[in-house]
């Protein structure tokens, strides 16, 4: 689907979820929606996050106006589009209701909002409600009519891609290498007939020095069959480890 038919979809989309689009901004400066992002919890702090994307939007549109809200997503990769995610997904349902609030949209940081052709995607929905874009990447206002700034951010999408493309294939290399060459435990139940055994101090130095230790994945012994005797089950008896399992 082109960026241009995936724009008109979201604005029928909001065209359906809201009212008739707003109209001008009100004297006096802009009013903002701060929009920001984090992608996992368990790995970054939304709470610190949030706080430097704030501090970066309010730096942009200080003597321009004020944020008076703010959608921030926790736990959604900037691969999801801005329909499937909570957050964002209310801001463009809000678009089309002139009694939403706020004239722009402001980000801290293009790679919290947008990746690949979401912004293609996004901005003539901000165009057509005549929503401004500000951003830290463009020094304030996105010019929707400006070649430069829509090659600006075709570049930005771009980037934001291949760093997400570029970790995915750098992560999973390393891992097989790390258990193909050096026989380490990555995580997960061991697979049947292994057992984890110890590794050594664990190779980033940081880890080792609290103590943590590097796991690898030792053959078991194979389980003996005993002659003579049998299960209650009328199986032969099987001796694992030494001992006798019915």
């Amino acid at each position: 689907m082109s960026s241009a038919a995936g724009g008109d979809g979201l604005v029928a989309w909001a065209a359906r979820s809201g009212r008739p689009p707003a109209g001008r901004p009100v004297r006096g400066g802009l009013r903002f929606v701060f929009y920001g992002r984090v992608s996992t919890e368990d790995w970054q702090d939304p709470v610190t996050s949030r706080a430097r994307q704030r501090e970066q939007a309010g730096a942009l549109v200080r003597g321009h106006g004020q944020i008076v809200a703010e959608l921030f997503d926790v736990g959604e990769s900037r691969t999801v589009a801005w329909a499937r995610r909570s957050q964002s997904a209310e801001l463009v349902a809000q678009l089309a209701d002139p009694d939403r609030g706020w004239d722009a949209v402001v980000i801290g940081e293009y790679e919290r909002a947008f990746y690949g052709s979401q912004y293609a995607a996004m901005a003539p929905l901000f165009e057509y409600y005549g929503v401004q874009l500000w951003m830290p990447e463009t020094g304030g206002r996105v010019d929707y009519a400006s070649e430069h700034d829509e090659k600006t951010m075709t570049v930005l999408g771009l980037s934001s891609k291949r760093e997400i493309t570029r970790t995915s294939i750098r992560v999973r290399t390393a891992m097989a290498v790390q258990t193909r060459e050096q026989g380490r435990y990555l995580g997960g139940r061991p697979p049947y007939g292994y057992r984890l055994g110890d590794a050594g101090p664990h190779p980033d130095k940081a880890h080792a020095a609290w103590g943590r230790r590097a796991h690898r994945l030792d053959p078991t012994r194979r389980p003996r069959l005993r002659s003579g005797g049998s299960s209650p089950s009328g199986w032969p008896g099987i001796q694992w480890r030494g001992s006798r399992v019915p």
